[in-house]
C-alpha cells in the first residue's frame, strides 16, 4: 500500500515495518532507529507503492506524537499527489527523557501515525512545510533585527538606524549565501 524512507537515515520501509492498529491505522516506534534521538530526524518521504493503493477520495495522513505528547498532523499523500517529502517537526515531549516510571512500566517512544481518511477532510497544504516556512522566515527576521540592533540608537522605545541599513543586510545576507548555500539550514528550524 505505501512506504517510507527518512532521507539520508534510512532504506525504503514498507508497510510491514509498521504496526497495524486496525484497518486503516498503522505506527511506526521511531527508537527502533534512532531510541532517544528522535528529534534529530528531520523528514519523511512517504509514498503510495501503486495507483489502486487508496481510492481517489481517501489520503494516507502522517501524523507525529513525542514521547507524551498528542498526535499532530504533518501531511498527506493521495492518488493526485503519490509521494510527499514532508517536515516532521516533533511536538514537544511531555514525558522528558529519562524519566522515572513505575515498576514494570514502558517508557513511552516517539511515534509516527499513518491514516486512511477523507481527502476532502484534510488542509489543503501539508502542514508541515507551512510550519516550517514560518519558523524560517522568524529566523530570518531575528537575524534582520540583530543586525539592525548592532547599528542602531535607542530612542525612548523607539529603534533608529541608517536609512540604507536593510539594504546592507540583505547584501550580507546575499554574500552569505554565494560563499556558503547552505547556511540557512543552519537556522535550526
Amino acid at each position: 500500500m505505501f512506504g517510507v524512507l527518512f532521507p539520508n537515515r534510512s532504506f525504503p520501509l514498507d508497510v510491514s515495518r509498521f504496526k497495524q492498529v486496525d484497518t486503516f491505522h498503522w505506527v511506526l516506534e521511531m527508537n527502533m532507529f534512532v531510541g532517544d534521538a528522535y528529534d534529530q530526524v528531520k523528514e519523511i518521504c512517504i509514498f503510495l507503492l501503486t495507483e489502486a493503493a487508496l481510492p481517489p477520495d481517501r489520503a494516507l495522513a502522517v501524523y507525529v506524537q513525542s514521547p507524551g505528547s498528542q498526535f499532530e498532523y504533518r501531511g498527506a499523500v493521495h492518488v493526485g499527489c503519490p509521494s510527499a517529502v514532508l517536515p516532521l517537526l516533533w511536538p514537544a515531549a511531555a514525558i522528558p527523557t529519562g524519566a522515572v516510571l513505575p515498576p514494570g512500566g514502558v517508557p513511552p517512544t516517539a511515534q509516527i501515525g499513518i491514516s486512511v481518511e477523507p481527502l476532502a477532510s484534510l488542509p489543503l497544504q501539508n502542514v508541515g512545510w507551512q510550519k516550517r516556512v514560518e519558523e524560517m522566515a522568524l529566523k530570518v527576521g531575528q537575524n534582520l533585527f540583530n543586525y539592525m540592533q548592532s547599528f542602531s540608537t535607542v530612542q525612548g522605545s523607539m529603534l533608529l538606524v541608517p536609512s540604507d541599513i536593510l539594504d546592507r543586510w540583505f547584501k550580507k545576507f546575499q554574500d552569505k549565501a554565494k560563499v556558503d548555500p547552505d547556511f540557512l539550514n543552519r537556522f535550526n528550524v
